[in-house]
């Protein structure tokens, strides 16, 4: 009966864990530990602040429980040798993280506490399935979004685990370190008190996100969900990315309310978003140069620019193109930004400017709570035009005809810039104190002009694909 550590990452969730559940049905002593290593250390300056606050809430959500979360920094598998030496323990158990620099260390970590006699298990739980179950009918992976979705679908997704009522507790504990003193939100500076209020925080409010969405908006989802002014989404992202949330627990819900009668109509396009998550990260468990250079050698000579005095102002959000900056802002209010809004901010830097998309990608790594690697890899090179599934070269979204579209009465544009409402809100005046100081902004100062024409911009854009293609 030697106790059980249990190294939690992205799986900060009682509820539907399968490494928890298993380590309960052992009967065995579980010591819950959280490790600051160079994976946590290393995030952006929002992501790891939203990570911080999320240990935090499962911290408590463990007291409650009569147990503790043990807190540790440094270096993991020096760590978790630290915590057998002073538990006892007779393994360490954990839930797979699929980018390749999780894989490495995880792979070296399982190997060291093997040849030192130790149990060392890792579990599924991040995803709907794991990256080798679904396949191609040649064994291979696949590249793009739709045979993907009909494959999973066409699969039975394991129901979820329940919730343990209780964690056996080893006999004593080994020491902890006090998470305030490792100050890793200190980078967000003063947007943490603005980001935090719109932050949903915890498992208890990822699950009540879920049915808040299932009990309303799910009903508009599928018209809705392009509309960036609306309360169409249902915000899940954010608690998926730290695991507050398990994916089949999100599976299993919908597969409820499509069983409903009636049946609503946006569930299935929940479920389909589930999928494009999955896919995701499978192609980044398959494919890991994805998150790094070109996905297709034919883009490696492709004139992007670097970074630039333009692409500051994207930046900051003063492109003078309304949705753009818009969408900017909502990032820095909000550590979210709206999925349309993704696509024409990622379109405008990538092809408007011109500007390399891993300029952008790394931007948003350092600016979203919601941050995760596959899925903003993915995304920037689906609009960029060089990833596996992605949007041809020329599709070149227009800031213009999408605020036209997809933000009529221009909500969503008033509601985060200030100097074009009539009346500013609350979130249009927070972004001027989420921004840094040193951009030295003033709400006063007028809405400025637009960097580009927006035809002489994509005419640039797309001479220099017909250029490349020759």
């Amino acid at each position: 009966m030697q106790p059980l550590i249990l190294w939690f990452r992205r799986d900060l969730r009682i509820d539907d864990n399968p490494m928890l559940a298993a380590a309960v049905a052992t009967g065995r002593p579980l010591i819950p530990v959280f490790i600051a290593d160079d994976s946590v250390t290393g995030l952006g300056a929002a992501p790891r602040w939203r990570l911080v606050q999320g240990v935090a809430a499962f911290g408590e959500t463990l007291a409650e429980m009569g147990t503790r979360l043990i807190l540790r920094r440094g270096a993991a598998l020096a760590v978790l040798r630290a915590l057998i030496a002073e538990s006892g323990a007779g393994g360490v158990w954990w839930g797979r993280l699929y980018d390749p620099q999780a894989r490495e260390r995880d792979a070296a970590i399982k190997r060291a506490l093997r040849v030192a006699g130790h149990e060392a298990r890792s579990f599924p739980g991040h995803l709907l399935a794991e990256p080798w179950e679904v396949q191609t009918g040649q064994g291979g992976h696949y590249r793009v979004y739709t045979p993907f979705w009909k494959a999973l679908s066409a699969r039975e997704v394991p129901a979820p685990s329940a919730a343990p009522a209780s964690l056996p507790a080893p006999a004593s504990w080994p020491e902890s370190e006090r998470l305030e003193s490792w100050h890793l939100g200190a980078a967000m500076g003063r947007g943490a008190v603005v980001v935090a209020r719109h932050a949903r925080i915890g498992e208890a409010a990822a699950q009540a996100r879920l049915e808040r969405f299932l009990a309303g908006p799910v009903w508009e989802y599928r018209e809705a969900r392009d509309f960036p002014a609306s309360d169409a989404t249902s915000g899940l992202s954010e608690n998926l990315t730290y695991g507050e949330i398990g994916p089949r627990r999100i599976w299993a819900r919908v597969q409820m309310a499509l069983a409903a009668a009636p049946r609503p109509p946006g569930a299935e396009h929940l479920a389909k978003g589930m999928a494009c998550r999955a896919i995701d990260h499978h192609l980044i468990y398959k494919t890991p140069e994805i998150l790094t250079p070109q996905r297709r050698e034919e883009w490696d000579d492709f004139p992007w620019r670097g970074d630039s005095d333009e692409a500051e102002r994207w930046r900051r959000g003063l492109t003078g193109e309304p949705l753009v900056d818009a969408g900017m802002r909502q990032m820095y209010v909000t550590g979210t930004m709206h999925n349309r809004a993704r696509m024409v901010v990622a379109s405008y830097l990538s092809k408007h400017l011109m500007t390399d998309w891993r300029v952008g990608q790394k931007w948003f790594a350092e600016c979203l709570i919601d941050w995760d690697p596959a899925a903003n890899a993915m995304g920037w090179q689906w609009v960029a035009g060089s990833g596996p599934d992605a949007a041809p070269f020329f599709r070149i979204f227009n800031p213009a005809t999408q605020a036209a579209k997809f933000d009529p009465g221009m909500a969503y544009r008033h509601r985060f810039i200030a100097e074009l409402a009539p009346c500013p809100c609350r979130d249009g005046l927070d972004f001027f104190e989420a921004a840094p100081r040193s951009w030295r902004l003033d709400p006063a100062a007028p809405y400025p002009a637009p960097i580009v024409d927006l035809a002489e911009g994509r005419a640039r854009a797309l001479a220099a694909y017909q250029a490349r293609r020759r």
